[in-house]
């Protein structure tokens, strides 16, 4: 009998890498060092934006991609997905930001004052132009993590929280069993390259503003996004700092953060800050996610910023190499397949 697949990481990364094997009929272990979904993982602080065109403005064709895939994904296996796609607005000081995220994107239409008005009541008379990406959608990753875990347990996956484990261990015990390491900043002592982007995130829960899909305000020094949720809650985030503290969120990202929010409508002046949130992301140096093979081992990792925009196509990808021996040169280095790591 095929030894299941063990997966060390329950984030966004080894939970969609586990539904994908599941849903073909693999049995999976998962191994996730904290004793809940949201304790030490950035997911859990993640702004949920399934953006992968506005993505181009930041980053490569490879991304919007991967993003496309996902999105179909998300659609599919969680229903609380929302598909009324992306707005982008600068103020009128900011106009060339917009023209510039025009010139690098695809896939949206510029609106006037009244169409964004139109598309948001909140917003009327703020922006005399914007971008609407209508094809992008957002969900909330909480409520994604916990579904996914539901139709993992349904489906008689063994789960183990408050775990911690590492290759060498699962190798070892049993060695040949194939294994997805999908840990971020920890498996940086295999994958010497990566390094750690921290994100500051907010929830502001406000009963004056209402909003049907994410707004990124432009801005040259701190582009802002918004992101609706559930009963009046708001998710505000932008920051991308090179550091490895995950502990504290700094006065001027605050400070940024709500300022920021406040340019997009005045009411979140009022709102009350439900939480205040910090994770680093992993990243390789050019910013793009990969798999790494080593024998039997997959590195699922670098996802960066893009975690829920990318994760399922990884995973697809990941549940391919395993059954079927692929390889995907676009994710995968070529001499990754047997890649003798430190």
């Amino acid at each position: 009998m095929r030894e299941p697949v063990g997966i060390i990481g329950a984030g966004v990364a080894g939970l969609t890498c586990a539904l994908e094997l599941v849903s073909r009929g693999v049995d999976v272990e998962i191994y996730e060092r904290a004793n809940d979904l949201g304790a030490h993982n950035c997911s859990w602080f993640a702004g949920g934006m399934l953006a992968p065109w506005c993505e181009l403005d930041g980053s490569t064709p490879l991304v919007a991609s991967l993003g496309e895939e996902s999105l179909a994904w998300w659609r599919f296996h969680v229903p609380g997905t929302t598909n009324n796609g992306t707005l982008v607005v600068a103020p009128d000081r900011d106009a060339a930001e917009l023209t510039r995220f025009a010139k690098r994107t695809v896939r949206h239409s510029m609106l006037d004052s009244d169409a964004i008005g139109a598309l948001e009541p909140e917003l009327a008379n703020r922006f005399r132009r914007g971008l609407l990406f209508a094809d992008e959608g957002h969900l909330d990753p909480r409520e994604a993590l916990l579904h996914i875990v539901q139709k993992l347990r349904a489906a008689n996956a063994t789960l183990k929280f408050g775990v911690a484990t590492d290759v060498e261990t699962l190798a070892n015990a049993a060695p040949s069993r194939w294994i997805i390491d999908c840990t971020g900043l920890a498996a940086r002592r295999h994958l010497r390259e990566l390094r750690g982007v921290k994100g500051e995130m907010l929830l502001l829960r406000s009963g004056e503003v209402s909003l049907s899909r994410p707004v990124r305000l432009l801005h040259p020094r701190i582009p802002v996004y918004v992101v609706p949720r559930a009963n009046g809650v708001f998710m505000v985030g932008a920051t991308m700092i090179e550091s490895d503290d995950r502990e504290r969120i700094s006065a001027r990202s605050m400070l940024e953060l709500l300022s920021a929010a406040y340019a997009l409508h005045p009411a979140f002046g009022e709102a009350e800050i439900v939480e205040i949130g910090t994770q680093v992301r992993p990243a390789f140096d050019d910013n793009l996610p990969r798999i790494v093979r080593s024998g039997r081992t997959l590195y699922v990792n670098g996802l960066y910023r893009h975690g829920f925009c990318v994760a399922p196509a990884l995973a697809r990808r990941a549940a391919e190499v395993i059954l079927h021996d692929r390889s995907f040169p676009e994710v995968m280095h070529e001499d990754s397949r047997e890649r003798r790591l430190a």
